[in-house]
């Protein structure tokens, strides 16, 4: 009789129950075990019978599980043949691959074997399929098969649905599904079979999956697996797993002809044209038969193929047959279409969505393009492909068999047999053509170790493994090749990394309740349906959804108008109402459930959610922490630029697609055609900075020191991926580099002076350096003072480290000792290198002038406009300065200019005073500075010296150095007026300022009249004001009707002014015989013609010529200061004063009349070849008849213009037969009258120096030698004496 357990020692209870164990159920072993081996550790009673209680329960469901009893029939197809063999096969080896052409009912047939062989009762046979459709249609099929209902003994498990029970033998999922299982059943414990379907599909899962399983077997020797896979490289499988056995299983096809059609010579490929023409032989071929119109399938590479190939042959005359686009992102209702039952001929237009997702029924014709578009990543770009390439051999094969599955088939391939031999014999699996982020992310997360060591069927490129690293390290999700905390949790989600890490930062930004529905639609295909003939209809019914900143808000706002449409309407309605919409009623219920699954799993993660709605910026804070790779800015050019150099467009559907924003994020790129970035939005970049603190660069460029901020600042550049985020924004740089920022804060702050407040001892010391400056200013020298690096060197031995601001410098100074702040101060040891040895009044502070006493400041500065000495002129005393003074300079530099005159003589003349500097020092010792002019001075004692004279043109053609002149200030109170070394043109432009301060000191009003009511004038008034004497000269100013008593601001101005306001005076005291005059010059023929002209000089010449000739009958008019003087020379003069004036008039009218005869001959009709003569002539007379030329010109060059007018006429006369003589003679006068115009410029006749006016009319006697030789010059003159004469201007 047996013991009870309950009554058996405790070693005896435990191995008893170990017994029982090979009993339960697969799943519960290995946590049964686990439990048995703690209790032989540390026995407890208690522990001990709530095991008994599992192991008991889990027997029992393992009893009941083997009590049913599935009904298997075997159906007449090619795979029950190999039944035996297939049931020996998987009772002796682990891994079976069977392989079978499509319609062997291996999908079906398999798992009723594993029935039959007692599988599936300790755990369950699992059978995976690639899509959710095939998972439910085969468990529907198998359900049927064995006589039991959906979710009993056949029960399936898929995203969102779960139709599995205790009582399930054969549970089909996905093999996504059962990937995701590992993470809660690592050694698939709840299987003891599994059949990995359609394996020779090579997607990313299965292969993941196979690598497993292949790690698996070992822990897991009862476990059978059991892989179909098409009759294509079945091979690569059974020697994945150590040469498992393959079992080929015969399909139930019909033979499929091959026609080659090769196109290579015809040029550039017309697929419409070749398409029709395939069409056209099929229509040939047929003519007679019955039934003669067979169905024919069309394999293009995408959507814009179809279109264009359904638009072309819907305009061709084919009799009876129907056209219908067959590609994935159609709606359900157009992909059902392919099925519906028809008349005629049926073309189906398909992309390789018909190569195996669909079978379109009654094909016997296949046309292949042989292209398909095949999904890549690109590592260079990091963006998903979709190129069109040729497809593989094996695709082709795939192709070609959907021809033969109803009769004899007929597979024609635009392309040549050599073309199809050339082809790779498989597709590349899609472990080699994708982004391995997920994959690296599960594998961390299940702790199977580094992705390169993962026993693949085909090892993954390096650079995809690599890239898929760089993609988590972005997300934040891994440390190194360690998982973070961010990473374990991206785990958990079914999702991509990317979406997954929105969703976790939504969590932060307050927004997860809005990103959960975003995240949701896009995971799931879009729910809008954009029928090709209803574009337009579509674009407007989705229209109230759209948000013209963000592709992602559509989502939102369509969520919560469909959920509340749903509440408010009977599911009928509500999916009419979607239809209407064009929106997929069932993507929008798989988008629902989506979201309701990661609603779940965020509560089960914790994760929390907000009370109040999320703000748009918390919202797309969120979205771009999963797309920081794909943001997109605007270029000044106005193209799209994204991270890593790529270039995209907006996808033409976003309602984005012509925003003018700056900155955008794309949920996709995606490289068709072109680079498009779909599902956008508008982002700001201080955003991006933010969410990608982790992934941007940071360049710091042109580090400076701010004296505004009393710190070191530079330039920062952000970048991410190469995509620059920040240019040129300033921040504060001492942190980033301390060294460097100490070192600057010192060269610029402290030694440079560059503060925006000054510590005393920085003070202290720029004062002391300020002082000694003024040595090297005066001795022009460089060497005195301590150089930047000596400062800085000084300031560097006695700070401490760590202090690279004004800040910190002022923080430690208060905390410093009294004898480390005082070896902050320098001393005149520490800033002077050698002795300066300055004379003494070598460089005085004041230049003294008569009774002024002028600053002076020192600068030595070359390239500066301030150089050398500048003198401080108070406006008013400008003209109390004189050239002759300012020639000798300070004492300090004499020496230096005196070197410089010499130096600058011609050779021929430098070389009698060689050694210069022995001249020099003889110079300084018997010349005296004072009002003698330097240059006169130097050129007697030169003389004196040697009997070479220097003569005074040579001395001014030297040209000095600037720092050798003095630079003038010119000041009024504080401001600056003008700065220059020119004297006479500041005097000339501040003439009337001392006047101007001088005028309201008289008191009175401008006193004028016609008769002397002036007192006595003197010679020069002057007034002291602020301690310095302002200087005027009175004079008499002509006003034509009266004169006026007026203050001028130099002598010569008074001079001129004074000899025509005496001039007017007398005029007007001889009113009677002036009347006479007027009238006998009216009489005069010039007179008379200039009356006749309204130029300037006609309306003045009259009462010139009157002024003229009085001055000249009173030659002592400048010496008149009071009105006895003027009495005196009234009377002196008056008694022939009209004589003399009618003899002058007489001259001038014949002189104006032979100037209007000339002019007039100018007016009339010139020759084009005379072009030039005619300028120079118009030039001449415009030079010496100009208004007042009469008072002007001198009159001894004045008595000389009746033979220049004479010359002129000769000119005129004899030009028809020399015009290339007189063209040449202008070019030669042109030459020599263009320096003499710069030089004038608008200076009036009188004020110009004597050489230059006589240059000027020596130029008149060159013009009477070139032309009119015969009337003689009035003194000798050559081209040579003129550029002598000019050398002398």
């Amino acid at each position: 009789m047996t013991t009870p357990i309950s009554e058996q020692s405790p070693a005896a209870q435990l191995q008893a129950l170990s017994r029982q164990l090979e009993h339960a159920m697969q799943a519960d072993q290995p946590r049964l075990r686990r439990r048995l081996q703690g209790l032989r550790k540390r026995f407890d009673a208690r522990a001990l019978a709530q095991v008994q209680q599992a192991l008991s329960a889990s027997v029992a469901r393992r009893a009941a599980r083997e009590a049913l009893t599935p009904r298997i029939d075997w159906p007449d197809l090619p795979v029950v043949q190999c039944l035996d063999e297939l049931g020996e096969a998987i009772r002796h080896h682990q891994v079976v691959v069977v392989a079978g052409e499509t319609g062997s009912g291996k999908t079906t047939q398999l798992p009723k074997l594993c029935l039959a062989l007692g599988r599936g009762r300790a755990g369950m046979i699992g059978h995976t399929q690639p899509r959710r459709l095939a998972a439910r249609a085969v468990a529907n099929r198998l359900a049927e098969e064995i006589d039991t209902r959906v979710g009993e003994m056949v029960g399936f498990k898929v995203r969102f649905q779960d139709q599995v029970s205790d009582s399930t033998l054969v549970k089909l999922m996905t093999d996504g599904m059962l990937l995701a299982e590992i993470q809660q059943d690592r050694y698939l414990d709840q299987y003891d079979t599994l059949i990995i379907d359609e394996a020779h599909e090579r997607s990313l899962n299965i292969d993941f999956l196979l690598g497993y399983l292949q790690r698996l077997l070992p822990r897991r020797p009862d476990l059978k697996i059991i892989i179909t896979s098409a009759t294509i490289d079945h091979e690569r499988f059974a020697a994945h797993f150590g040469g498992a056995p393959v079992m080929e299983v015969s399909g139930r096809t019909y033979p499929v002809e091959v026609r080659y059609r090769d196109n290579a010579e015809e040029g550039e490929r017309d697929l419409r044209r070749e398409v029709e023409e395939v069409l056209r032989e099929i229509e040939r071929e047929e003519r007679g038969q019955v039934p003669p119109a067979r169905d024919v399938l069309v394999f293009l590479s995408g959507e814009r193929d179809i279109r264009e190939l359904h638009h072309h042959l819907r305009r061709c005359d084919f009799r009876d047959t129907e056209f219908l686009p067959l590609y994935a992102r159609l709606t359900q209702q157009e992909q059902h279409r392919v099925f519906a039952l028809h008349r005629g001929r049926r073309v189906v237009l398909s992309t390789n969505v018909a190569e195996t997702s669909l079978t379109v029924p009654g094909i016997r014709y296949v046309i292949d393009a042989g292209t398909a578009r095949i999904s890549r990543y690109s590592v260079h770009s990091k963006v998903q492909r979709l190129p069109v390439e040729p497809v593989s051999q094996a695709s082709a094969e795939q192709r070609k068999g959907r021809s033969g599955r109803v009769m004899p088939g007929i597979c024609y391939r635009l392309y040549s047999e050599a073309d199809f031999l050339s082809r790779p014999a498989f597709t590349d699996p899609e472990i080699r053509r994708t982004n391995l982020a997920a994959v690296i992310l599960q594998m961390a997360d299940l702790g199977l170790g580094e992705l390169e060591d993962f026993p693949f069927i085909d090892a993954p490129d390096g650079r995809l493994v690599r890239d898929g690293y760089r993609l988590l390290e972005e997300l934040g999700a891994i440390d190194g090749r360690t998982l973070s905390a961010v990473g374990r949790q991206l785990a958990r989600l079914p999702l991509d990394p990317r979406l997954g890490r929105m969703v976790l930062r939504a969590a932060d930004t307050g927004a997860l309740r809005e990103v959960l529905i975003i995240v949701a639609a896009l995971s799931v295909q879009d729910p809008r349906e954009r029928p090709h003939d209803q574009q337009q209809q579509a674009d407007q019914a989705h229209q109230p959804f759209t948000d013209k900143q963000s592709d992602f808000v559509f989502f939102l706002t369509l969520w919560q108008w469909a959920e509340t449409q749903r509440e408010a309407l009977t599911r009928n309605q509500y999916e009419k109402l979607l239809k209407k919409t064009f929106l997929s009623p069932t993507r929008m219920r798989e988008w629902r459930d989506t979201h309701h699954q990661l609603l779940l799993l965020c509560r089960e993660m914790k994760l929390p959610f907000a009370q109040t709605d999320a703000s748009s910026e918390a919202v797309h804070r969120a979205l771009l922490a999963g797309l920081l790779g794909q943001v997109i800015k605007r270029t000044e050019e106005g193209e799209w630029l994204s991270t890593r150099n790529r270039k995209p467009v907006i996808w033409p559907g976003s309602a984005l697609s012509k925003s003018k924003a700056s900155w955008l994020m794309a949920a996709e790129l995606i490289d068709t055609s072109r680079l498009f970035a779909r599902c956008v939005a508008q982002i700001q970049p201080e955003w991006i900075e933010q969410e990608g603190a982790h992934l941007v660069k940071r360049q710091y460029v042109e580090p400076y020191w701010s004296k505004k901020h009393g710190a070191v600042w530079a330039r920062e550049q952000v970048s991410l991926f190469g995509l620059l985020l920040v240019a040129g924004r300033r921040v504060s740089y001492g942190a980033q580099h301390p060294e460097l920022a100490r070192e600057l804060m010192i060269r610029e702050g402290l030694v440079a002076g560059e503060l925006p407040r000054e510590p005393d001892f920085v003070r202290a010391n720029r004062a002391l350096r300020a002082e000694l400056e003024e040595f090297e200013h005066k001795l022009r020298r460089r060497d005195l003072l301590a150089d930047e690096e000596q400062c800085f060197a000084f300031y560097d031995a006695r700070l401490p480290a760590g202090l690279y601001s004004l800040r910190h410098l002022e923080s430690w100074c208060r905390r410093a000792s009294d004898a480390e702040r005082q070896a902050l101060r320098m001393t005149r040891a520490d800033l002077l290198v050698r002795d300066p040895g300055l004379g003494q009044n070598a460089f005085p502070d004041h230049l003294d002038v008569g009774e002024l006493r002028l600053p002076l400041s020192y600068s030595f500065d070359p390239s500066g406009s301030r150089d050398g000495v500048t003198l401080n002129v108070p406006v008013t005393v400008l003209n109390q300065l004189s050239l002759e003074r300012l020639d000798w300079l300070v004492p300090g530099l004499l020496r230096d200019k005196l070197e410089a005159l010499l130096r600058g003589l011609p050779k021929a003349q430098r070389r009698h005073f060689v050694p210069v500097p022995d001249y020099v020092a003889a110079l300084l010792e018997v010349l005296t500075p004072g009002d003698t002019p330097l240059l006169p001075a130097l050129t007697r004692e030169l003389a004196r010296m040697t009997g070479v004279r220097i003569e005074l043109e040579a001395w001014q053609a030297v040209t000095l150095p600037p720092h050798l002149q003095f630079n003038l200030r010119v000041t009024d109170g504080e401001q600056v007026l003008a700065e220059g070394r020119d004297l006479a043109a500041m005097q000339t432009r501040f003439a009337g300022h001392a006047v101007a301060a001088m005028t309201p000191a008289q008191g009175d009003e401008v006193l004028t009249g016609t008769d002397w009511v002036f007192g006595t004038l003197p010679p020069v008034s002057e007034l002291s004001r602020g301690g310095v004497v302002l200087r005027t000269w009175p004079a008499l100013e002509d006003r034509t009707r009266e004169v006026a008593s007026i203050l001028c601001a130099s002598e010569e101005e008074a001079a001129w002014q004074h000899r025509w306001g005496v001039a007017r005076l007398l005029m007007l005291r001889q009113g009677e015989q002036v009347r006479m005059l007027r009238k006998f010059a009216g009489q005069q023929p010039g007179f008379q013609k200039m009356a006749a002209e309204k130029s300037a000089l006609a309306r003045g010449v009259l009462d010139d010529a009157l002024l003229s000739a009085t001055a000249l009958h009173f030659p002592a008019l400048a010496s008149v200061r009071d009105e006895s003087g003027f009495r005196a020379l009234l009377a002196a003069g008056r008694g022939d004063f009209v004589k003399a004036v009618e003899a002058r008039l007489a001259g001038w009218g014949g002189l104006l009349a032979a100037y209007r005869d000339i002019a007039a001959r100018l007016d009339k009709q010139f020759p084009l070849a005379w072009a030039h003569a005619h300028r120079d002539i118009k030039q001449q007379l415009a030079g010496l008849f100009f208004p007042g030329f009469l008072c002007q010109v001198p009159p001894a060059w004045l008595a000389e213009y009746p033979r220049y007018l004479k010359a002129l006429a000769h000119r005129l006369e004899r030009l028809g037969g020399q015009i290339g003589r007189d063209r040449a003679q202008v070019a030669e006068l042109e030459a020599l009258w263009a320096p003499y115009q710069a030089r004038a410029g608008d200076t009036p006749v009188w004020r110009q120096p004597e050489p230059l006016l006589t240059y000027r009319f020596l130029l008149e006697e060159y013009r009477v030698s070139l032309f009119a030789q015969q009337l003689g010059t009035r003194m000798p003159v050559s081209a040579k004496r003129l550029r002598q004469q000019w050398e002398a201007c």
